[in-house]
């Protein structure tokens, strides 16, 4: 005789279960750090077992790095979305502006993880990875924006400007990400960028 007190299980297609446990752990990283979130949690919030977890991204450190390229893909999406609305002939200064509006904006929805590796804590090296790749493409389309060469002066204001701007960021973070700072801050990551430069066209 089947049992009929059982709830059945909605079965999903790979990508949607898939893209369902991404979801799960974007929340939860959200609002805790990495150490602080085990796979069962991830899979009871997605509605799966722990077993499916590791069937699509093999790991923790796995699923963890997944949430940090989604997240950088979305930012992204946003800055790209946002600069391309910007007017005909809009300066350099006005394209760096909008795209650090942005970042702020996605700083803003989760502080706690976002500062997570710059408090000192540790991220699978997986992770570390991707966010080493992605400054250095940061950098390299700063460097194509702004017209400069190779340089060494430029290479070595541009990356010294990322690191101006995670621990300007860092600070509006620690005093709670106030909208009232945020012209501020963006008016200081702008003028640290032109003092490293020493010139700054158009």
């Amino acid at each position: 005789m089947s049992r009929i007190d059982r709830t059945p299980r909605t079965r999903l297609a790979a990508d949607d279960r898939r893209d369902g446990i991404l979801a799960a752990a974007r929340e939860l990283y959200a609002v805790h750090p990495y150490s602080e979130v085990s796979v069962q949690q991830v899979a009871e919030a997605a509605g799966a077992s722990s077993a499916l977890v590791f069937h699509y991204f093999g790991s923790k450190p796995g699923l963890y790095t997944a949430v940090v390229t989604d997240a950088i893909a979305i930012l992204g999406a946003a800055q790209r979305e946002a600069d391309a609305a910007l007017p005909a002939h809009s300066s350099s200064r006005d394209h760096v502006r909008t795209s650090l509006l942005i970042y702020l904006d996605h700083i803003a929805s989760h502080p706690t993880t976002w500062a997570w590796p710059l408090r000192g804590g540790v991220e699978p090296a997986e992770a570390q990875e991707v966010r080493r790749r992605v400054r250095a493409t940061y950098v390299q389309a700063l460097a194509s924006l702004l017209g400069v060469g190779d340089w060494a002066r430029h290479h070595y204001a541009l990356w010294g400007y990322f690191g101006f701007l995670d621990e300007a960021c860092l600070a509006w973070v620690e005093k709670g990400c106030p909208a009232a700072d945020r012209g501020l801050l963006v008016d200081a990551a702008l003028g640290a960028l032109e003092g490293a430069l020493g010139d700054w066209g158009s």
